[in-house]
């Protein structure tokens, strides 16, 4: 089993992700409340290259990542009404959780197992270290999606900054704009 630097294995949770109304409001909450920070937060941004239900998109959205222990709990609003992989979700049930991320360090031929075992594939997009995300629909009666995350070097070295940061982090400025 090959384990990433922030302690999670290839092919495994890498991730918890939930959907909130107002990003720096539940951050801060978050950081507070359950001692969970610092928060590297992103945005407003506009997606780089996202494509929802097989149509490109325009998507303005935040994002705000943290670890808790080994685990990655990301935070994402969405800031327009337009039809999306997370306005899906909220219209549904409402804002709360949204998919767990998976890390692919083989990512084609790990999209293309998981569609051929009946995943939908429901929408992918690139970061901005250049990593492809894919989320897909266990179509099994889940509370969420699975989001396939391309590692790399690139996605590897940010992911540990930001683990590293938070096993030292002392409570103190927890909003980091990135």
């Amino acid at each position: 089993m090959t384990l990433l630097n922030v302690g999670q294995p290839i092919g495994g949770i890498i991730q918890i992700a939930y959907t909130v109304p107002d990003i720096e409001k539940a951050v801060r909450s978050y950081a507070q409340d359950l001692k969970l920070g610092p928060w590297f937060l992103r945005g407003p941004l506009q997606a780089r290259k996202p494509v929802y239900r097989g149509n490109p998109q325009k998507l303005e959205l935040s994002i705000a990542i943290a670890y808790s222990g080994h685990v990655m709990i990301e935070l994402i609003q969405q800031h327009d009404e337009q039809p999306s992989v997370y306005r899906e979700v909220i219209d549904k049930q409402g804002y709360g959780f949204h998919h767990w991320g998976i890390a692919s360090d083989r990512f084609d031929n790990d999209l293309s197992s998981y569609v051929e075992r009946g995943f939908e594939l429901v929408f992918t997009d690139e970061t901005p270290v250049s990593t492809r995300v894919a989320y897909l629909d266990p179509k099994r009666g889940w509370p969420g999606f699975i989001e396939l995350i391309e590692i790399n070097t690139a996605s590897e070295l940010r992911y540990s900054k930001m683990y590293a940061d938070a096993l030292l982090w002392d409570g103190a400025d927890p909003i980091r704009k990135v």
